[in-house]
This record gives structure tokens, C-alpha cells and sequence, in this order.
């Protein structure tokens, strides 16, 4: 597959789900800008070691990596994330209620950032690593959301040609799993947990989706665990 010469730009939390949403955009690209935004979340420094490490891997050079702080939203508050006052929850399976790890609004304060940074780069293509599966819990995470937000950019912006790349939107967790495999993304560079910084909890809902996924896929996870329940 041709690569396109138009530069792309890929928020990347450092999360399994964008590394992979990177790897994708690596394929398709042949120049990447990688964004990051600290927004107060309790794993701050270690989302961002991730960050680099995963830029790093895909040759992103420095004046096309930007770390933009939104701290704002931890004076708001409001999320176990963000807010000292409310802590981390262990995964609950039968819970169907909008959990209190989702940020208020938060992806689309950060979709706005890339899309103010795409359009001064002349970017057509902004790269998200939503995923559906998390939907339930997240509103910002449903394909309509997204939708709508790529309909925003058009009555918004002077990019008409900018739009919102989803690619992992639809899979599912152990599908991320192997398609970072297939696509040898650097899986030990990234990080989901909520809660910790040295090792991975293994009981927030971001861990237990994510060991779920690789005991799915029937493949070990390199990162350390305090403890590594079986989800499946």
C-alpha cells in the first residue's frame, strides 16, 4: 500500500490502544506528529515515558512531538483520574453505569487541541484511539461521537480536507492485541493502568480489559503486574 505524502497527526496517551492507532498511522503515512496532553491524570509521568518511548520507535522527530499540559481539567475534577479525592476502582463486570475513571468531556477537549495543531501543520488526517468496546462506559468512545465531531470540524475550521481517523474503533480488545502483533508494535512501551506508575495494578478497569484481551489472544503481557487476575 502507496503511503500518503500529507503528514498525519496521532494522539497518543500511551495507551495500548493508540500505540496500536499508531502503528496503523505509520503504515499509512510517511510523516507522523504525535500529540500528547497531560491533563492531571494520577499516572501523568509514566503515560509519558510511554509517549516518548512510542514516538521514539516510529522515528517522530522532536519538533513533531508535542506535550501540551490541560491541568484544568484536574482542577475541575469530578473523575477517579484526576480527582485526589476519589479513587481508582477495582473492575466490576456487572457494572453498566458510566464509570467514574470517564473525564468529563475530556476527549473532546483533546480532539480540539489536535485539530488547532493539524490545521496549523497543514494535516488532513487526525489519528484516535477509540475503541467501541469501552463505550458503554464512555460516551466519547461511540463512532456517533466521532461522527458528529468530524461534522464540527467542517462548520469550525478552515481545514475542510481535516477529519478523524478511528481505526481500532470497532475491535475488540484481544483484536488490538494480535493486530499489534501483526503489526510488531513495541507493546512493552505501553501502559494502561489507572492507578499505578511502577507496576500495573491489574484490577482498574483499564488493566482488567486489557489482561482480559491478552488471555483472549493467547499471549503473555510484557508488562510488571502487582497482581494478574484471570477476566476471562
Amino acid at each position: 500500500m502507496a503511503q500518503d505524502s500529507k503528514l498525519a497527526v496521532v494522539l497518543v496517551s500511551g495507551g495500548m490502544d493508540s500505540l496500536v492507532t499508531a502503528a496503523l498511522a505509520s503504515r499509512a503515512h510517511e510523516h507522523l506528529a504525535f500529540l500528547h496532553l497531560n491533563y492531571g491524570q494520577k499516572t501523568e509521568q509514566r503515560e509519558l515515558k510511554s509517549f516518548h518511548a512510542i514516538a521514539d520507535h516510529y522515528h517522530v522527530r522532536p519538533e513533531l512531538r508535542k506535550v501540551i499540559d490541560v491541568t484544568f481539567l484536574k482542577q475541575i475534577g469530578g473523575s477517579s483520574l484526576t480527582d485526589d479525592n476519589i479513587d481508582v476502582k477495582t473492575f466490576n463486570p456487572d457494572h453498566t453505569d458510566i464509570p467514574d475513571s470517564y473525564v468529563p468531556f475530556r476527549n473532546t477537549h483533546l480532539i480540539s487541541m489536535a485539530v488547532s495543531w493539524g490545521e496549523v501543520l497543514g494535516a488532513e488526517k487526525i489519528y484516535i484511539g477509540a475503541v467501541f468496546e469501552d463505550s458503554s462506559g464512555y460516551p466519547d468512545c461511540r463512532p456517533s461521537y466521532y461522527e458528529a465531531f468530524n461534522k464540527l470540524i467542517k462548520e469550525g475550521t478552515k481545514a475542510q480536507n481535516l477529519e478523524i481517523i478511528t481505526p481500532v474503533i470497532h475491535l475488540k480488545k484481544h483484536e488490538i492485541v494480535l493486530k499489534a502483533l501483526e503489526l510488531k508494535a513495541p507493546l512493552e512501551h505501553s501502559w494502561s493502568c489507572y492507578a499505578a506508575e511502577d507496576q500495573a495494578c491489574g484490577v482498574c478497569d483499564s488493566c482488567a480489559l486489557r489482561l482480559r484481551g491478552f488471555e483472549k489472544a493467547g499471549v503473555t503481557d510484557p508488562l510488571p503486574y502487582k497482581t494478574r487476575p484471570s477476566y476471562c
